[in-house]
This record gives structure tokens, sequence and C-alpha cells, in this order.
């Protein structure tokens, strides 16, 4: 009996659920524990490169969990509601850290939460792919559902992509206030002996040499910071890139002004201590109101600085329980729906025997490191990809020019599933496939290398790469799952023994090892590079002081150009290496034509005679 369109819309609203909450913990994680909370990097790299680790063994073992099981209602749903409600409250906590919390105790928050995060969702998403074959009939049928479950996935995927820094930041100053424990304090230069600077910006936002400087009895500024209690516990910095800044100077208001305020300096060589300091402040504006400042001989200004750090800590806690909510109901519904048509009797293994089950099985294992190697290039970008708007691209409009390209690159990933895959099916085999969007996703990377290395500041030519290798992202997200689904009957061919929840664990087990390396290898690049907010290379008043001067010298740069440039070879000569090396491995390894099919399915139907 063919599958019904109301079997198929339930299992891909399922598979739209649980790759919301996936592109949720894979693309922001690192940002939220590091940028917002303040753990170190190197710290946050160790902890999902482990929790990788922690997977290798606990995978395996819920795929022979989920073999084993039988009950009424099936092998697969059972587990496939109790991983997506566990998962969901497990998302809801780790992004809920306390804000109490600091050091080793949020290193250890950050580690228990997202380890019992790749447990529950193991859970959840080996019975989730384990399905396909217990329910469906191979060939065209299994590569139909198979490519509208990813294409969901992907619409899930781009949707938390494109949706996730505005939601934040709307949901967090709708809460922020009411469970905040933000406090404010002032700093006047009747109590301090205040340094201010003016700099003006070119068109693009940039700062320019032209800079105005009022010491002393010219500089009259009373500074309001809002924020919690560890930012006052020894350098104070506050910019416009972890606050909301209004001001008032010499009677002209500016809303959403772009400042920089730092008071203190960290003793080297100790840690937690601080030099105190005099503040000071460097107001950065458009051409306009440089020239109306221009000529003052002093300066009188109040700002009111409230940090958004706090703002995205609780938007991020509240936009987990909207999508741990969204993701138990789409499960649900496909627990409702979907039923499995055939029982397929399986063997029950130990570990040493399934391990050599999956060893005997070659093709399994070529396209599970494909799997690994794809995923872990494109993550790789992924993650460090709102470091490079924020600090390369830069400008004060990054944020809107990320969400800006997160949308056009998820879209044509969307696209890309629905409407290219189906397309190209039509001329083309899947393995065909498979080397057009490998070269397309390749040929992207470096016309993105040519253009960042171009220096270009505008959003809108990285669009060209962007469609390239999120085009090649997501039908190489359905090619890859086909391909594992005909490994489950290559594996009754060779082996005689069904193993679809061992094969499909690893599946589950290789898309978070590679966001796993492709977070170590982000977390080492950023502290390699020194790139991070509030790192020590900006957050000290010694540090503004010499970017000032830069500044005035003509030496403008957001982040150190050495940075700059291993940003742009990490994002995307890595890519590149690593792909080449997953079209070579899969070119030598995999042999499962159509034709290699045709014959496998004959054999097992006589079999089954």
């Amino acid at each position: 009996m063919r599958l019904t369109l109301k079997e198929k819309i339930a299992y891909g609203l399922g598979a739209v659920g649980k790759d919301m909450v996936y592109m949720l913990s894979a693309s922001y994680v690192l940002y939220y524990f590091q940028d917002v909370l303040g753990v170190s990097a190197i710290a946050m790299g160790i902890i999902l490169m482990a929790a990788r680790v922690f997977d290798a063994f606990n995978d395996p073992i819920m795929g022979v969990v989920v073999a084993k099981t039988k009950t009424k209602w099936g092998k697969f749903r059972p587990w496939l509601l109790i991983g997506t409600i566990t998962n969901a409250i497990i998302l809801i906590v780790m992004f809920s850290a306390p804000p109490t919390l600091d050091g080793g105790g949020l290193v250890a928050y950050a580690a228990v939460t997202y380890i019992l995060w790749g447990v529950t969702y193991t859970m959840m998403d080996i019975p989730y792919w384990s399905m396909i074959p217990a329910f469906t009939e191979g060939g065209k049928e299994r590569e139909g559902l198979t490519t509208l479950a990813r294409s969901s996935a992907g619409v899930g995927s781009a949707l938390v992509t494109i949706l996730t820094v505005m939601i934040v930041a709307l949901l967090g100053n709708a809460f922020s206030a009411k469970e905040s424990s933000m406090i404010t304090n002032t700093y006047a230069s009747s109590d301090n002996a205040y340094t201010a600077y003016v700099i003006k910006l070119d068109e693009n936002n940039n700062p320019t040499s032209d800079v105005m400087e009022f010491t002393g009895s010219s500089a009259d500024i009373t500074t309001d910071i809002t924020a919690t209690s560890k930012v006052f516990e020894g350098v104070i910095y506050v910019s416009a890139d972890n606050a909301d800044i209004d001001y008032t100077i010499n009677g002209i208001e500016v809303k959403d002004g772009n400042v920089e305020f730092a008071k203190g300096n960290p003793i080297e060589g100790e840690e937690n201590a601080f030099e105190d300091t005099e503040p000071v402040i460097v107001f950065y504006v458009d051409a306009d109101l440089y020239s109306q400042l221009e000529g003052a001989t002093s300066l009188t200004a109040f700002v009111n600085m409230k940090s958004t750090l706090e703002v995205e800590r609780v938007g991020f806690k509240y936009f987990s329980m909207i999508i741990g909510a969204l993701f138990i109901v789409f499960i649900a519904i496909t627990c409702i729906f979907i039923k499995e048509k055939s029982s397929v009797d399986m063997e029950t293994v130990s570990i040493g025997q399934m391990f050599k089950a999956l060893i005997q099985n070659d093709q399994a294992m070529a396209i599970v490191i494909t799997i690994v190697l794809v995923n872990s290039a494109t993550y790789i970008t992924s993650n460090l990809l709102i470091y490079f708007f924020k600090y390369d691209l830069a400008g004060s409009n990054w944020q809107g020019n990320y969400t800006l390209f997160n949308t056009f690159a998820g879209g044509i990933q969307i696209i890309a599933m629905m409407a290219f895959f189906p397309l190209l099916r039509k001329f083309f085999n899947t393995l065909k496939i498979f080397y057009i969007c490998a070269a397309s996703a390749i040929g992207g990377y470096l016309v993105l290398l040519a253009i960042a290395l171009a220096g270009v500041k505008s959003v809108f030519p990285f669009f060209v790469p962007g469609f390239f290798i999120m085009a090649a992202v997501g039908m190489l997200n359905v090619i890859v799952t086909i391909f594992l689904a005909n490994t489950v009957d290559y594996g009754e061919y060779k082996n005689h023994r069904r193993d679809e929840s061992v094969i499909f664990s690893m599946q589950t087990f290789v898309v978070k090892l590679a966001s796993g390396i492709a977070a170590l290898v982000a977390s080492i690049s950023l502290a390699i590079f020194n790139i991070k907010e509030d790192s020590a290379a900006v957050a000290s008043f010694d540090a503004v002081m010499e970017k000032v001067e830069s500044i005035r010298n003509a030496v403008v740069e957001t982040i150190s150009s050495g940075s700059v440039i291993g940003l742009r070879m990490v994002m995307t000569l890595t890519p590149i290496v690593v792909l080449v090396i997953a079209v070579l491995i899969f070119k030598n390894k995999y042999i499962l034509t159509d034709k290699k099919l045709e014959e496998i399915s004959a054999e097992l139907k006589t079999r089954g005679n």
C-alpha cells in the first residue's frame, strides 16, 4: 500500500521540528555560552568535542535498544516520543543558564546540559530515520519520502537560521526587565577624570582619522550603565556590540548610538585582578553630527547604556521554549499518523557484533565517512559566519546583514531540496548529482575566498557564493540520506541481517560528530585569532586608548589584519580541503549504482521466496 498524503505531511512535520531543535543547538550553543555568558572558546570547543566522543558509545547502544524494542505501538514510535519530550526539556534547560553562574560552575553547566542534550536527541533521531525502511517500499517511494523528509528538515533548519537573531532580541526586550538581575551604575565627570573622543564615520560606518578629543574640564560626561553585577566586577567594557545605547551630546539627541566605554585594566599574570582607571568614552558619529560638533571647545553628554547580553540571555531562554514546544507538537503528529507497515524481525546483537556488522558493511561506512566530512565542512562555515559578519564585514548594521544573508541562504537551501533536486533527478542519477553538488560547493567556497580577500564590505556580492554553497548543501543532505537507506538493503544482501537501526544510529552520531569537529575548529580559531566579544584586546582602558590612536593614524581595524586573514582562511580553505577529501573517498569506496541496487533488490526478493 502506497503512502498517503497525510502520512507524508506528518512525517515531514517531524523533520521540521527536529531540525529546528538541532540547528538551534548546532549554530548557537557556542555563541550563547561564549559570547553571551562568557565561557572561553577553548573550554566550549573541548566540551562540544567531548560530547561527540561520548556519543560514539551512546548512539550505537541506542540503535541496539531500538532494534530490541517490541511494543504494540511498534519499536520506533515510543522512543521517538520519549526522546522528543526529554530533548525539548533539556534544550530549554541548556539555554536557561542561571545568571549567577560563572567560572567553573558555568563550564560544568554547559558540559552537563550539552551532553544530556546529545543523549536525548539520539533517543529521538535514530528511530525517526530508522522508520523509513520499515514502512516504505524500496526504490522510488523510499527515495521520495527521504527527499521530502530532508527537504522538511531543511525548512526547519532555515527557519531557525533566519529567525533566531531577530526573535531572540524581540523576546529578550519583552521579558528581560521582568526577570533580570540588572543594576544601574552611574559614572560622572564630577567623580572621575573623563577622557572623551568623537570619531567621524564614513558612509560605510567605518571609523575615519577625523578625531576630536575632550579631557579634564572640557568633558562633562554622565554615563548610566545598566547591566548584571558581573559587568562591574573588574574591567568594565560596554559598547554598541553588547548594549543598546542612547545619548545626548551637546544638546543633540541620538538613538541607538555607536559608543565605547571602558574603565580599568587587567593586571597581567594575576587572575581576576584589576587596576582601576579613569573612564574613557568614544562616540562614533556620522558626518552630519561630526560637522555640528566640530569646533566645540567642550563636550556635554548624557549616555544611557543597557546591556544586550542580558537581553540575549533571556531571549534565548524563551526562544528555546518556543522551539521545544513546536518540536513536541510536530513529532506528536508524526507518531499519530505514521505506523510501521512492515515488521522486520531483527536479530538482537551484542555491541561487539554490531560494530563488526558495521565494519562488514563497507558501503555504510563509506557513506558515514562522507557525511562526517561534508557536514564538517559546512558546519565550520556556519559556526564562524556570525563572527565574520561582526568582525570582518563589520559595520554598524552587521546584525541586519547577517540576517539578510541567512534569509537568502536558507531560502536557497529549501528551494534546492524541493525544486533543484527533483529537477536534476529527471536528467541525472543520484551519483552524478552528488558530484555536481560537490563541485558547486567547492566552487562557491573559492568565490567566497576571492570576495573576502578583495576586502568587499557589501553583503550582496556574498549572495553569489552563498547560492552555490547552500544549493549544494540542500541537495547533499537529501542525497546522502538516500545513499544511507540503500546501504540497509546492501547490509541485508551481504550479511544476511537487516540492521536499519544500527546503520541509522551511525547517521545520528556522525552528524553530531561533524558539528563537534566544526565547533572545535571554530573555537580554536576564535582563540588563536583572538576573535571574541569583549576580548582582552579591546576590553580595557589602555586597549581603547590604543585603538583610538590607531584610528587617528588611519590604521582602522575591527580586529587585527592577521585575525581577519585567519578567519577568512579557516572559513573557506578548510571546507574546500575537507570536501575534496570527501569526494575522493566516496568515489573510491561507494559502489551502489542504480544497476547494483536492482541486482540487490532482485536477490533479496528471491531469498524472501
